[in-house]
């Protein structure tokens, strides 16, 4: 901790702070005024201020060389075990997740660091009693870091008596203790971006990159960055969100879960809007369809590269019919995204890297990416983009966004971001969508096929029912040792209180150390 939390280090975090966190804050509450806006009334769409950025001609800067082919990319924690695993997992590219597969305990937050800082320099290896982990020949996966969202603090590093802001300690740190040493080992200090709501957002890290490569000496532009389209406004803003990050930009990212999250939190009180069984939202539903084509047609227009979203099954050592069924899926969907002109997709475990890799040979070839495939036969419009429709809601439906919501809270509380269920690895997105998907057919008054309503009591009867079977399924022993009463009540918090929580992990995060 002291390596990675030294005097310069943290100084370096403090001026980040003092300069930005001013217009990180003015931007929180222009996200707050927008989404008043529209439960207004107002529509969402595309700007018209700036559409002379849409009609310019412009392009991204050329990728790096370890960046131009990144037809499959694992993603995880940077748990030391996961570390090790992902940079031997034969990916293109591994996103070492500081934001929704981590949880910010402090322990956790240090902790991460200190595992990049010694995989950047392959020193990483870790005994257990069981076995002994250590890197393999390579070669390994580019690394690709994923800081918190513009709206997490972090209290463990004030700043001026006031909590710190969580991207910027995670950027702060990383760049401060990897950017020289990685451009040496000749790659480069690179990031994915989550959870930006518009092209403002976007363009306040351009200019923390730009001033923190000033200050430690880097070349300007050494940074790259890979944008998550996770957020429906940043949908409506993928050109000036690139134009914004032009200096620094690598592309663009399409973010399934936390993208069908954000739709329900911005309808959140429009009956228009609602969102069928999270299971039966597709990749293939119309407004996904936009949104996808659209997120690839605007890349490769610019020269960015367009990834495609998570492949999240764990295969299991037991079930090989659930395996079959689970990678029949996995496979229909890597054929989609690359036929549709993706230059790669992410996978959650290392077993699934063959597969994506596979399918991504067939279609490129000797090419590293697509970025030839121009799609000029995309056009899509704001009414594609918000093409919802509500299929039905189910009771298996609702049980299993109860279930699954409890059990990840759960493993949040105790320090785990990233937790298998169901054969499926899970992270903060799912939880947020399962928890919002409830708040809004509650207060919806949507009902089951049956006609019942869903209701705060009925929710409450699912979750003692849901409850019990897990308790069976981990056992007394497990269960005592559990934060499951912990788990129910923020669960309820954000899924069954009047208000709206934006999000749960602010929620929770006076729940842990």
């Amino acid at each position: 901790m002291t390596e990675i939390l030294s005097d310069e280090a943290v100084a370096f975090v403090a001026d980040l702070n003092r300069r930005f966190r001013p217009r990180r804050d003015e931007l929180l509450a222009a996200r707050s005024v927008r989404r008043a806006e529209i439960a207004a009334g107002a529509s969402l769409g595309f700007l018209a201020e700036t559409a002379d950025i849409r009609a310019a001609e412009w392009q991204a800067p050329p990728a790096p060389a370890d960046l131009t082919d990144r037809r499959v990319e694992i993603t995880g924690p940077t748990e030391r075990k996961m570390t090790i695993n992902a940079l031997n997992s034969g990916a293109k590219v591994w996103l070492a997740d500081l934001e929704d597969a981590n949880t910010p305990h402090w322990q956790n937050v240090v902790d991460g660091q200190q595992n990049l800082y010694d995989a950047i320099r392959r020193t990483i290896t870790l005994e257990t009693p069981q076995k002994t982990y250590s890197l393999g020949e390579g070669p390994y996966p580019t690394i690709v870091m994923r800081p918190r969202g513009w709206h997490l603090d972090e209290r463990h590093l004030p700043v001026d008596d006031a909590p710190a802001v969580g991207a910027l300690v995670d950027f702060g740190l990383y760049f401060f203790h990897n950017a020289k040493e990685l451009l040496e080992r000749g790659s480069g200090p690179y990031f994915y971006l989550p959870k930006m709501e518009s092209h403002k957002e976007a363009a306040l890290w351009n200019d923390v990159f730009t001033y923190a490569q000033e200050a430690l000496g880097i070349p300007h532009g050494t940074i790259r960055a890979t944008v998550l389209i996770e957020t429906i406004p940043a949908a409506f803003e993928m050109e000036e969100i690139l134009y914004s990050l032009r200096d620094h930009i690598s592309g663009l990212n399409a973010g399934r879960w936390d993208y069908l999250f954000s739709i329900i939190k911005y309808f959140r009180d429009n009956p228009g809007m609602i969102l069928p069984d999270r299971a039966s939202v597709t990749m293939t539903a119309p407004f996904m369809r936009a949104y996808t084509e659209l997120l690839v047609s605007t890349c490769h227009r610019r020269g960015a590269f367009a990834m495609g979203g998570m492949a999240a099954f764990i295969p299991s050592r037991r079930d090989p019919k659930v395996n079959e069924v689970a990678l029949a899926k996995v496979r229909e969907d890597k054929e989609r995204e690359a036929g549709d002109g993706f230059d790669g997709s992410w996978v959650a475990h290392p077993d699934l890297v063959p597969v994506c890799q596979e399918i991504f040979d067939r279609v490129l070839g000797d090419r590293p990416n697509q970025l030839d495939r121009q799609r000029p036969d995309v056009s899509v419009d704001a009414i594609q983009l918000l093409d919802v429709e509500n299929t039905g809601v189910t009771e298996a439906g609702l049980r299993g966004n109860v279930s699954v919501a409890l059990q990840y809270l759960e493993a949040w509380l105790r320090g785990n971001g990233a937790v298998a269920i169901n054969n499926l690895m899970e992270d903060a997105a799912t939880a947020e969508i399962s928890r919002s998907q409830v708040w809004q057919w509650i207060h919806n008054d949507v009902r089951l096929p049956d006609g019942t309503s869903i209701t705060a009591d009925l929710v409450g009867r699912i979750e003692d029912e849901e409850l019990v079977k897990i308790r069976k399924a981990i056992g007394d022993e497990a269960w005592a040792s559990s934060r499951f009463d912990d788990a129910r009540k923020l669960f309820e918090r954000v899924a069954l209180a009047d208000d709206f929580a934006d999000f749960l992990t602010t929620a929770a995060y006076d729940s842990i150390d």
